[in-house]
């Protein structure tokens, strides 16, 4: 029996991990397949690190909460929504169950005739990839947000650095522009 766990993980953090933790305890038989989506993206703000650098983090990160049956798979987008999911069947080894909270994702796979189940989400304010990011890129403390195989391998990295350069200007007072 397999599971399917979509997401970028832009970074991995601790709502991931909870997420990947009770799939693994509510069905402890089952695999768990965590794809890294939009793979070939990377070095932009919405998607900084790249799927290696991700893998990284999250094979760091279950190793360190000692969370096994979890399978890591890189996942090229094919930017065509009629064509995802026969993609991600053709990449993956058979799997039941898809979960997600992402809309398009249910729908995606429900049509394809795929059963879906809403992982309970933790803390969804804090943990958010989007607001990491900015917190990383304006120098704030985030290690109460990542497991701390995460945030150790994000200063290997230099990931503050990279996301202060990858961080789209804003429009400032009368016009100006400010990084």
């Amino acid at each position: 029996m397999r599971g399917v766990l979509v997401g970028r993980f832009q970074p991995f953090h601790l709502g991931h991990l909870e997420v990947v933790r009770a799939l693994r305890h509510d069905v402890p038989e089952r695999e768990l397949l965590l794809v890294i989506g939009s793979a070939q993206e990377s070095y932009t703000w919405e998607n900084p690190f790249t799927s290696g650098e991700r893998f990284e983090m999250i094979a760091r990160a279950l190793a360190e909460a000692r969370l096994d049956r979890v399978t890591i798979v890189p996942a090229a987008d094919v930017r065509r929504h009629a064509l995802w999911v026969a993609h991600l069947v053709g990449l993956l080894p058979p799997f039941e169950t898809v979960y997600t909270n992402n809309p398009l994702t249910r729908l995606l796979f429900e049509r394809a005739g795929f059963p879906v189940e809403s992982p309970k989400m933790v803390d969804r304010t804090s943990y958010e990839g989007a607001a990491i990011r900015e917190r990383l890129a304006s120098g704030e403390d985030v290690r109460e947000l990542l497991p701390p195989a995460v945030t150790t391998y994000l200063e290997e990295i230099g990931a503050a650095s990279r996301l202060r350069l990858l961080k789209p200007e804003r429009p400032g007072p009368g016009g100006a522009t400010f990084p």
